[in-house]
């Protein structure tokens, strides 16, 4: 008895604490803001201090990267000015009129943290540091960002640059959906050319839950002496991806590996409707069909606890009929799907009908068949009517 009460001990011992029930609703984290999200939806699975406005460091570049793959083209060629060689900071060592692609520098600026990378791009892409910033700060309040203000594009401690962990995990949440963004950051290492030299530039990424967090794909470190340490990752299990955002973290890489195990271990993704799911079936008016079904126009999925399905109500927003003609695939209102009084998801329906006009000579047909079949039928009809 004692050898499997000494055995059990031990088992409780080498297990994650969060792979409990009991524990599966604490976390403690050392940073002093937090929060982490699901991609799909937007959801917040775990939050501390999220709201709170704090500088962010070299996370700042997240924004630097998506602007610049959306307003840049990758084969620009880029020259560097002497305002970014000689930037302080980290740094892939640019040259005052060096030239680099600009798809290379956005590289640099994501693996190695190149503060001078990030001005030759804010310089390129926006004319000066100054409108580059202006460029990143509407793009945040863009994408929901509200509580984000940049003054430049390297995440250097300057009044009036900040974030907050939520909006910040907006921002990345939004810059994943983007292939190339997302293709940067989950890369380790890369080589870009090096003017001059006989050999290229070796950029490795600064991110090591890369390599040590199962599922790890992004996104960036930062850290000022100022600010602190920062982190934003992301990783993906069983086709479900998050994002993890710490600002002010002494234990950043720890926080993060708790975070993330807290939400796959408490959370997993259900499946709500699937794509091409029969939602609803609506009269159509003056049609040569009298109906059409309604489908989900994509598959819907949602991070959620157990018992927590139970609780989705799907809310429909239809029209009582259509009028003809009507379209195969065509947008016949919407579903929105609550998680008790949170809406976490919209779709259309589309129509998987196509439903002609009904014309006169149709029309004509039809009556003329109904007072055929009267005539026809006009001694018992009258038998009926008078019995």
């Amino acid at each position: 008895m004692k050898k499997i009460i000494a055995l059990f001990i031990i088992i409780l011992m080498i297990t994650p604490w969060t792979c409990y029930p009991v524990f599966a609703g604490t976390i403690d984290v050392s940073a002093a803001s937090a929060v982490v999200m699901d991609t799909v939806t937007g959801r917040v699975i775990y939050e501390k201090n999220a709201h709170q406005k704090r500088s962010m460091a070299s996370t700042t570049k997240i924004m630097t990267a998506i602007v610049a793959l959306e307003k840049g083209n990758l084969d620009d060629i880029v020259k560097t000015s002497a305002k970014a060689a000689h930037v302080e900071g980290s740094s892939i060592w640019l040259e005052e009129g060096e030239k680099q692609r600009l798809e290379d520098l956005i590289y640099g600026l994501m693996l190695s943290s190149g503060n001078d990378a990030a001005i030759a791009i804010a310089e390129h892409i926006g004319g000066s540091v100054e409108e580059f910033a202006k460029m990143m700060t509407q793009k945040a309040k863009d994408i929901g960002a509200i509580h984000t203000s940049f003054k430049n594009p390297n995440g250097l401690d300057e009044d009036g640059h900040y974030t907050t962990a939520y909006d910040l995990a907006l921002i990345t949440r939004y810059a994943l959906k983007n292939k190339k963004f997302a293709e940067i950051v989950k890369t380790e290492k890369k080589k870009i050319p090096w003017e001059g030299h006989k050999w290229d530039r070796l950029l490795e990424n600064h991110n090591k839950l890369l390599k040590t967090y199962e599922g790890c794909d992004g996104v960036k470190t930062g850290y000022t002496k100022k600010t602190g340490r920062c982190l934003v990752s992301s990783a993906t299990r069983n086709g479900w991806q998050v994002v993890a955002v710490t600002l002010n973290a002494p234990n950043d890489w720890e926080d993060h590996k708790k975070m993330l195990d807290y939400a796959f271990n408490k959370y997993k993704l259900q499946t709500i409707c699937e794509e091409g799911d029969l939602m609803k079936t609506l009269p159509v008016l003056g049609g040569k069909k009298d109906k059409i079904s309604l489908v989900a126009s994509s598959t819907v999925s949602l991070p959620l606890i157990e018992g927590e399905k139970d609780k989705i109500e799907i809310k429909y927003e239809v029209p009582d009929s259509v009028t003809a003609p009507v379209n195969y695939g065509q947008k016949v209102g919407k579903i929105d799907i609550y998680l008790e009084e949170t809406k976490c998801a919209s779709i259309p329906l589309i129509s998987i009908d196509n439903v002609e006009r009904r014309d006169w000579k149709l029309s004509f047909e039809k009556i003329a068949k109904n007072w055929i079949m009267i005539f026809a039928n006009k001694d018992l009809i009258l038998k009926n009517l008078f019995d």
